[in-house]
């Protein structure tokens, strides 16, 4: 197959004449490679006049699409970080108002803990979910 389309150095193609001459069944499979080759080689097909100034627009309007998404994504992280290193100076006053609730108002242990993981990760989810929602707000103008 190689022979056919692309060529081969002229060592491997003295080899490949001689093996042939010598065996019939690669010989017989060369020929119809090389008439398969051919007949694919004259089917004539038709594109758009304007096809590749099609494309090169589309990729352009993507590439501008992603560099948009990726400056959103910019300030997420900005957020992101933000929550965290607030999550991190305010965890000991949060546990704090939490023990006092549970001291208070009789609020079992569990129920503290469980509460104050929530504290952390519903800030996480909700970033999460805006991510998706704008993943699904592209992927819908791409469709359009």
């Amino acid at each position: 197959m190689q022979a056919v389309i692309e060529g081969l150095q002229p060592a491997d193609e003295a080899w490949l004449r001689e093996h042939q001459a010598s065996c019939a069944e690669c010989a017989r499979e060369a020929a119809a490679t090389r008439d398969a080759v051919r007949a694919l080689k004259s089917v004539a097909v038709m594109v758009p006049r304007d096809l590749a100034a099609r494309t090169q627009l589309r990729v352009r309007l993507r590439a501008e699409e992603l560099t948009r998404n990726a400056s959103g994504n910019f300030w997420l992280w900005i957020i992101a970080a933000a929550s965290w290193a607030l999550g991190l100076v305010s965890a000991p006053v949060v546990w704090q108002l939490f023990a006092w609730t549970g001291r208070n108002f009789g609020v079992p242990k569990l129920a503290l803990e469980m509460g104050f993981i929530l504290w952390w990760t519903v800030p996480a989810l909700i970033a999460v979910g805006v991510v998706l929602y704008q993943r699904m707000q592209s992927a819908d103008s791409r469709s359009i």
